[in-house]
């Protein structure tokens, strides 16, 4: 390895600390109303949306208010796209020096095994180092591709893709584009919660931050332990709610790996600008505290005021470290604690809970499609949920909002279009007092029903939609009533994994007669009923999130409002083709994710900038060619 010493870099982003310090005060507010035209009616339909249940919980504040709360120094500035100028320009591997020899292959970044060129091979000492054949990438990747098909077991297809991805980078995200829907339930779920689950055996090396109580008071500088400087992303999950499986404490790291591949992959966020975490407060697991192999905390989960001062600390310090438009993603954190954390950082941080609102964008979209098909406006239908957890609620609250914005009605009377059952029965106006705070807007009023097929009968909803975490609960007769009421009832079975969803493809098609329009949460193979072959569609967050983010990074924004979620469902449901229609589809293919992506983030900074909370100015022409443009590229490049 040959080193230089190179003379220090001084950043733009600390360069102008002291204007990013206040950059979010009244004159930077007075900039971005500037470029804001809002009529009064769209002044008044903002107020009535997701944010009337969080409101209470802010003491009243808005995402658009920008409170004085959340002025933090520090960050950098963003700099995006800067490995991507052209994919022929020739760049220099730099590390702390530049790679050469045996450490540019341990390094995944710059990696490329057999492809190294000879004339790459000599200026970088790797002549005896790699046997002499130079092959391409896309024969590395059909070779690779014929390597995971013979593995019979999906963890192990799991483990080969995560070994790849720490040895070559580049060549792991080039699969995963080139191949999305044979790959995808191998790098997400279903298979990434059995490899959660067994994360402590199969644990080879360390993949994003630990932070554990042990941090606490330190949570700062084990952030500036982090290689990277430039961090545009964070996933973080506390591991108590992973998937449908339960507290999996820290083994749940899984999950923000996962999510972070694909935003690179499906949304083109650049792979050196996201960072997975997972906070270790404990877990209640006790067979994972028994577990000789567990990796975290040994200990019973901390709560209440432990709980939330190491959250606070861990986001005082993302915001300190990495700037004000650094985006948080909070993944599978229980029902209790991710309401709390959504309302009070939604305020004062760039946040974003996936299952709550990801989920809710993803559903409504299949919805909007799904009336072509059965036909009407969303006023005309009525809907019931079974789960009225973060995902349930957050899917019912994101449909009402736009249902009332279609019929210019209050949100209070679309909400009674939507019914919520949860373990206790129909959510009634009866119940309202042992309620939460999350269903309380859901307690209509009606004689109490025990259980779902009832519920059903009943209330004769248009549109089923699971959201329980328990399989098989869309039984043979909740699915005969759903097609009694109903000439093509749409059932939504969302939990994963498989073995969590409400009923299978093949259970809907059959029990319905092949009248059903099924989606799912997990992928489910085609079925063939009476000669004819239905498609089942895939309910999957992947749909929505990674082109959500992108649209969030490329426009600087410094909030996440509602409309933006109603945004990125519109630009979905649009992408959806007559063809896919005619195949009962009503999602797009997986195929076609990355021009996907680019069209929700396109809608999404558009949103961003039509609110004031966009940052990048001045806006882009074509805002669909920028985030294609954006977007990083897995292709080799060239080395000096």
């Amino acid at each position: 390895m040959t080193s230089f010493n190179i003379p220090p870099i001084t950043r733009q982003g600390f360069s102008i600390k002291s204007r990013i310090c206040g950059f979010f005060g009244t004159s930077k507010r007075k900039i971005l109303q500037s470029h804001r035209v809002v009529t009064a009616e769209q002044e008044q339909e903002e107020q009535e949306d997701m944010e009337s249940i969080l409101k209470p919980l802010r003491d009243g504040e808005s995402v658009l208010d920008l409170s004085p709360r959340s002025t933090v120094s520090g960050g950098v500035e963003d700099v995006y796209g800067e490995d991507r100028a052209t994919e022929d320009q020739l760049v220099t591997p730099w590390t702390f020096s530049v790679a050469s020899g045996y450490s540019l292959l341990r390094d995944p970044q710059y990696n490329k095994g057999l492809a190294f060129t000879e004339k790459e091979r000599d200026a970088h000492y790797l002549c005896g180092l790699l046997p002499p054949t130079v092959i391409t990438q896309q024969l590395q990747e059909k070779k690779l591709m014929k390597s995971i098909r013979e593995y019979q077991v999906p963890l192990q297809k799991y483990m080969a893709m995560m070994d790849l991805q720490e040895r070559n980078e580049r060549l792991f995200y080039k699969l995963l584009i080139d191949n999305v829907e044979e790959l995808l339930p191998v790098v997400y779920t279903p298979t990434v919660g059995e490899a959660c689950q067994k994360y402590g055996s199969i644990f080879r090396r360390p993949q994003g931050l630990y932070i554990s109580l042990k941090e606490k008071g330190k949570i700062l500088e084990v952030l500036k332990n982090w290689p990277e400087r430039s961090i545009q992303v964070i996933v973080v999950t506390d591991g108590e709610r992973i998937l449908g499986l339960g507290d999996l404490g820290c083994q749940g790291m899984g999950i923000p790996v996962g999510k972070l591949a694909l935003y690179t992959a499906l949304g083109g966020v650049r792979p050196s600008a996201c960072l997975p975490v997972t906070i270790d407060v404990g877990t209640n697991n006790e067979k994972l505290l028994n577990d000789e192999f567990y990796i975290g905390l040994r200990q019973k989960r901390a709560t209440g005021k432990e709980y939330y001062d190491l959250l606070h600390e861990f986001m005082c310090a993302v915001k300190q470290n990495y700037g004000e438009k650094v985006l948080v993603q909070f993944e599978d954190f229980a029902n209790h604690n991710a309401f709390e954390l959504l309302a009070k950082y939604g305020t004062t941080h760039l946040v974003f809970n996936d299952d709550i609102q990801g989920t809710a964008s993803v559903v409504l979209a299949g919805v909007v499609a799904a009336l072509k098909l059965v036909g009407g406006i969303l006023a005309d239908h009525t809907f019931l949920f079974l789960g009225a957890g973060e995902a349930g609620t957050g899917i019912a609250e994101l449909i009402a909002l736009e249902m009332s914005k279609q019929t210019k009605a209050p949100i209070e009377e679309s909400r009674k279009k939507i019914w919520l059952v949860d373990s206790k029965g129909l959510i009634v106006s009866s119940r309202k007092n042992s309620l939460q705070h999350f269903k309380k807007p859901w307690a209509h009023d009606h004689e109490p029903l025990n259980n779902l097929l009832d519920a059903v009968k009943v209330i004769k909803p248009t549109v089923l939609i699971g959201s329980s975490g328990v399989g098989r609960t869309f039984t043979k007769e909740v699915v005969q009533a759903m097609t009694a009421n109903n000439e093509k009832p749409l059932i939504m079975a969302l939990s994963n994994p498989t073995s969590q969803s409400e009923c299978t493809a093949e259970e809907a098609y059959q029990w319905s007669e092949g009248r059903a329009i099924f989606a799912s949460g997990s992928p489910f193979d085609p079925v063939e009923y009476k000669g004819k072959v239905y498609v089942p569609g895939q309910a999957n967050n992947a749909y929505i999130f990674p082109g959500f983010g992108l649209g969030l990074v490329i426009s600087g924004t410094i909030r996440v409002h509602d409309d933006m979620l109603l945004a990125a469902s519109e630009a979905l449901a649009k992408q959806v083709t007559d063809e896919n229609y005619n195949k009962g589809l009503i999602y797009p293919p997986f195929t076609d994710i990355r021009k996907i992506s680019a069209n929700i983030a396109a809608n999404v900074a558009a949103k961003a900038y039509e609110l004031g909370l966009a940052t990048r100015l001045p806006r882009p022409a074509d805002l669909v060619k920028y985030a294609e443009s954006c977007m990083y590229s897995p292709v080799y490049r060239n080395y000096r």
